[in-house]
């Protein structure tokens, strides 16, 4: 028959290289799936298409979904987005001061002022944990909203003390001068499970088929994308405005297939912790 017609939504970040990659290599095709990306603002931008019906499929961080059931929005995971490295000094997301800044661990950041692109979500939910793993303080932190693009120079001029970044504002900050802290990524769990492909409940229910070729494309997407990094960098010219000499230099995420399980109930007793869910999260009815 015809083709599904279906539309994602994603966030212009090298997260997603996967899905791009799946879709240029024929993954989703071959599934007979006409799939149309269409990019956003962040999580809550892509749950909200989702449950509007704007979008069948979507791409959001663990925090935000665990956020969005809470709230009893009808979510369900169906395959992994990204993950950590999970190794310290070389993952793709860390918090950044200024050279000669006085914070040298994630200690200090207690009593500081530190950027995050959304406030109560899953990078200031790393921070604290960070901070708290190395003993500091971190109701002590004041967290401040601020663009990933105008973080590093926000460190370097002195308008916040500290900021949260991922890739490639990550290497941008560093090759402006500024030193890493706090891995918080890499410090809250081991291969912290960051992101996940998401669907309403409703069309788990009503279109299984379309479901599981969904996810079996982006499962694959996934394998490929681990297999041939350099593919995935060089995808990342064709969606993000990422240099193409600083792409060479970014860590890429790790994009494993399985979603790390342990991970996610860290997040989610963390985001009771931190007040941003009401109720213990339930697991069984967000992950697949």
């Amino acid at each position: 028959g015809k083709p599904d017609k279906i539309t994602v939504g994603v966030i212009a970040i090298e997260d997603v290289a996967p899905i791009y990659l799946g879709k240029a290599k024929g993954l989703f095709s071959k599934r007979n799936i006409d799939m149309t990306l269409q990019v956003g603002s962040g999580g809550s931008a892509s749950i909200s298409g989702v449950v509007s019906g704007q979008f069948q499929f979507a791409f959001a961080n663990i925090t935000s979904l665990l956020i969005a059931r809470d709230k009893g929005l009808p979510l369900k995971v169906l395959a992994n987005g990204n993950a950590s490295t999970g190794v310290t000094g070389k993952d793709f997301g860390a918090v950044v001061v200024k050279a000669d800044s006085p914070i040298k661990t994630p200690r200090d950041l207690a009593g500081h002022t530190v950027s995050v692109n959304n406030l109560k979500n899953i990078l200031d939910t790393t921070i604290r944990a960070s901070t708290r793993k190395d003993g500091g303080d971190s109701a002590k932190i004041k967290f401040v909203e601020l663009a990933f693009p105008d973080a590093p120079a926000a460190v370097l001029n002195g308008r916040v003390d500290a900021a949260g970044v991922v890739e490639p504002f990550l290497t941008i900050a560093l090759n402006q001068g500024a030193r890493a802290v706090s891995w918080c990524l890499v410090d809250t769990a081991p291969n912290l499970t960051i992101a996940a492909y998401f669907t309403r409940e409703q069309t788990v229910k009503g279109n299984p088929d379309l479901v599981k070729r969904f996810t079996d494309a982006i499962n694959e997407s996934l394998a490929y994308a681990r297999a041939h990094p350099d593919e995935a960098r060089e995808i990342l010219k064709t969606y993000t405005k990422i240099p193409a000499d600083v792409i060479s230099k970014i860590t890429l995420p790790a994009w494993p297939n399985d979603l790390n399980r342990a991970s996610i109930d860290t997040l989610a007793q963390l985001a009771k912790q931190d007040g941003l869910i009401a109720k213990p999260a339930d697991l069984a009815a967000l992950l697949p």
